[in-house]
């Protein structure tokens, strides 16, 4: 063979340092000033605090109440916990986010993704017994502690936009037709989705008209309460009166405080009719509560009583999986709001810091007996409309909720279970995105055919083909968490959705062009989940035809080679030499290269370019 063809020489090998000095050098960055701020923002705007903000906040916060309680409550419900637990649920992490966290307009507490969870992981075999999920409360916390420490936040990019907006519609259809019993005054009705939908209609008759007639009313007005706070007034506030200024408030913080509406109205109601007639049950109410406020302890760890015990270790293999899926769904819910409302409103949002945030709310709030919490988009959204400042609406928000537990809790159980159901209802239905089957249904992508693979190309001159790949990812991911559970069903998603990402990399586009000097096409790497796809292509290739004196393999979009490619080199070189063909790699990156010449594979010959290699062939 020609001399022709180069080696390079190994690179200086890198002096790793010490992990002493590496940790020494990490814990010296964590402790400098601007560290410090960075995990602490409430450092950065308290300074900066100006009175005139303070009326904001307020309005906001107070704004911001009059939703979380009556959500709370009803999503306790969800949450199979009893009514308190929604409230225990929405104060503390209001207090720990005005210190940590980075966005002004988020607001921590339950939602309906999180109180679904928690039924899914949380559910104690004590009826009503919340160890359960304040352990999963607790235990999330850390993780999200540990992943915003570790800057782990990349993980949750390997969870697909489909996978996500597929599990939150199922999941809002879950819960909707959860709540559809407590519409109909239904009793012992499963909480599985299959066996519900059954069930319910097969009990339509025992149907509890008043209850229905309640639920219906409070659906529609809720409906239509809620839009006076969107109402687009065509005139401006320069040209209006000011009587019409308080009146057009008035009006959208009605709209705002719909639920609160609803929630006082039924109550008021249910009570007139109960006081009337003591001895009937005109209406299913919601259970009696705790009163007061809940004790600041750590969380029990084991379960004793009568009938039922349960360890620690039985207790965390119990909840198992949702160890990992709650914190990682609380953390996806909690970024996608703060990213849309920083961009919106023009300020920016710490990813890393929000887990933190986020953590450290958990773990806090299940001393207070709560279940997990994560941003509300809903709340979040009223924050925002109110005109809060600063992260200090927060304060209020909390400082309200506690207010409502000490004072208020004595007349909760005349809520009608009807209304809360209408109100869980109204809010869920507006995450079922039905829109977007459509869009990756007409989804294309250009594709152009060799004779040995499909390949994607941005020639529009070529054949459209729709790509189905993320559709069956939905719909994979939507029917497994209708039927066999929203637990499961994001798991499968996610292991569907790492699949079509990684087979790419186990069958890389090979292409194979037949000449005197037979190339290879190597697309998207070889590392090892390729290594017996490349071998069996390279078998084939010696196989057909004539031994050829070379064979070229393109390695220009080759990034990266791990052990075992090097342990393959090395394989098909040894063959190679046996039957006197060279191996030539063709357009390696200098940082593959040197990593080639390190392992000293020989005889193995390297060129710039395909077309340089064949030339040099041609004239050896």
């Amino acid at each position: 063979m020609s001399t022709e063809f180069t080696r390079l020489l190994p690179a200086p090998v890198p002096v790793t340092p010490h992990w002493k000095d590496v940790v020494k050098k990490h814990f010296s960055k964590c402790c400098t000033t601007s560290s410090l701020k960075q995990k602490f923002p409430i450092s950065q705007w308290l300074p900066k605090y100006r009175f005139s903000y303070l009326r904001s906040d307020i309005i906001a916060g107070l704004t911001v109440t009059l939703t979380v309680i009556p959500q709370g409550l009803a999503y306790a419900k969800i949450a199979r916990l009893p009514p308190q637990y929604g409230l225990y649920a929405a104060f503390m992490g209001c207090f720990v986010y005005c210190i940590l966290g980075t966005a002004k307009d988020i607001t921590l507490g339950p939602t309906a993704i999180m109180s679904l969870m928690t039924a899914a992981f949380g559910n104690s075999p004590v009826n009503n017994d919340p160890t359960y999920a304040i352990l999963l409360a607790f235990f999330c916390g850390i993780i999200q502690l540990l992943m915003g420490f570790f800057n782990l936040g990349i993980l949750v990019n390997f969870i697909s936009y489909p996978v996500i907006n597929s599990f939150t519609s199922a999941a809002a259809i879950t819960i909707s037709i959860g709540q559809v019993k407590n519409i109909l005054g239904l009793k012992k009705i499963p909480r599985d989705f299959l066996k519900c939908v059954y069930y319910t209609f097969a009990k339509l008759g025992e149907t509890n008209v008043w209850d229905l007639l309640l639920g219906v009313s409070c659906l529609v007005l809720v409906h239509f309460i809620k839009k006076l706070r969107s109402i687009n007034w065509m005139d401006t506030d320069e040209t209006i009166h000011w009587s019409q200024k308080i009146a057009r408030n008035f009006l959208w913080l009605f709209g705002t405080a719909a639920n609160a509406v609803i929630v006082i109205s039924a109550s008021a109601i249910s009570y007139a009719v109960i006081s009337q007639n003591p001895d009937k049950n005109i209406f299913t109410l919601t259970n009696d509560i705790q009163e007061g406020l809940p004790p600041f302890r750590i969380p029990d760890f084991s379960i004793h009583t009568k009938n039922v015990t349960r360890s620690t270790s039985e207790i965390l293999s119990d909840i198992g999986p949702g160890f990992i899926i709650i914190p990682i769904l609380g953390i996806l819910e909690t970024i996608a709001i703060g990213k849309a409302f920083a961009r919106k409103n023009h300020y920016k949002l710490d990813p890393t810091q929000e887990f933190i945030a986020l953590g450290a709310a958990n773990v806090i709030s299940s001393f207070c007996s709560s279940y997990p919490v994560a941003g509300s988009f809903s709340r979040t959204a009223i924050n925002s409309q109110s005109g809060v400042k600063t992260p200090f609406g927060n304060i209020i928000t909390g400082s309200a909720v506690l207010l409502a537990l000490k004072t208020f809790t004595p007349v909760v159980k005349y809520i009608p279970a009807a209304a809360l159901a209408a109100i869980i209802i109204h809010a869920v239905v507006g995450m079922i995105d039905t829109s977007i089957v459509m869009k990756l249904w007409r989804l294309k992508m250009f594709f152009t055919k060799s004779n040995h693979w499909i390949l994607i190309t941005r020639n529009t001159n070529s054949r459209p083909r729709k790509n189905k790949i993320d559709l069956v990812i939905y719909v994979i991911t939507f029917v497994m968490s209708l039927c066999i559970g929203i637990e499961y069903g994001i798991l499968i998603g996610i292991a569907v959705s790492l699949i079509t990402l990684l087979y790419p990399l186990s069958r890389p586009n090979i292409q194979i062009h037949q000449a005197a000097t037979p190339v290879l096409y190597l697309e998207l790497g070889l590392q090892f989940p390729a290594i017996d796809y490349f071998e069996d292509k390279f078998i084939d290739l010696l196989n057909t035809g004539d031994e050829p004196k070379a064979i070229i393999v393109d390695c220009q979009y080759i990034y990266k080679l791990d052990y075992t490619a090097i342990q393959c080199l090395f394989k098909l070189v040894s063959e190679l030499n046996q039957r006197n063909i060279s191996l030539i790699l063709s357009g390696l990156r200098p940082s593959v290269r040197n990593e080639i010449v390190n392992a000293d594979i020989t005889p193995l010959l390297f060129s710039s370019s395909v077309e340089s290699a064949q030339e040099l062939i041609m004239k050896s």
